[in-house]
């Protein structure tokens, strides 16, 4: 994707934290935002929320099967427990797109530790549902809300991209640059174990530091945004 392309995301579960932060980063740059949520009319109130943030009201609100039907590229910021129900519903509404897959698979209380499903990961369990209708990647685990929604700030968090194919990723990895974040190609869908996984151990850095925006960064390899 080049500077030129922009296109309509919608972000499923969108009225949350992750989604909100993410919505509002590609709002800024361009993109055509499509807040999802169960219930429309705090979808409509999210979008509003964020519109006040933004130049020419590019975001809107909408169902989540309604979100996922209209848009281009589809994002999942759902909750784990809502996770699977939520591709079910939506397996008929996206064939042919690229998924980005936000989910971790947090079981509270203990979401400090690492709980990994059967399928090795939540991008993994997606996979299994939606098989080769999709192009599905696994990406922006790492990057708390708080370090999303503060634009103008810089910050020295990666994002780590995995996917089903090359193409997926790469394609994702250009929205990681449109949000302000330096990307990295993590291989295969099978390596998402590790993002998820990290996210676990990223909160309980936070709890035990003190902090709310603790992340990941690559070395020993040239950065460039």
């Amino acid at each position: 994707m080049t500077e030129t392309n922009f296109w309509k995301i919608a972000i499923v579960g969108g009225t949350g934290k992750e989604g909100k932060g993410l919505a509002y980063r590609w709002g800024k740059t361009g993109h055509q935002i499509i807040i999802g949520s169960r219930d429309p009319f705090r979808a409509e109130a999210t979008a509003n929320e964020l519109n006040l943030k933004l130049p020419n009201n590019v975001i809107s609100g909408m169902e989540n099967k309604e979100a996922a039907s209209e848009g281009q590229i589809v994002v999942l910021t759902v909750p784990y427990s809502v996770h699977r129900e939520t591709i079910i519903n939506l397996k008929d509404a996206i064939p042919g797109k690229l998924i980005i897959d936000v989910t971790v698979p947090l079981v509270p209380p203990k979401v400090t530790k690492v709980q990994m499903p059967l399928a090795g990961s939540a991008a993994q369990e997606a996979n299994d549902i939606l098989g080769s209708s999709v192009q599905l990647t696994a990406a922006f685990q790492n990057i708390s809300y708080e370090n999303l929604i503060n634009f103008d700030q810089n910050y020295e968090c990666d994002v780590l991209v995995t996917g089903t194919s090359k193409e997926a990723r790469l394609r994702t990895l250009a929205l990681v640059k449109d949000a302000g974040f330096i990307g990295w190609d993590a291989g295969p869908i099978e390596n998402s174990v590790v993002l998820e996984g990290l996210t676990s151990i990223l909160i309980g850095i936070n709890r035990t530091y003190g902090s709310t925006k603790a992340g990941i960064r690559i070395t020993g390899v040239k950065r460039d945004l």
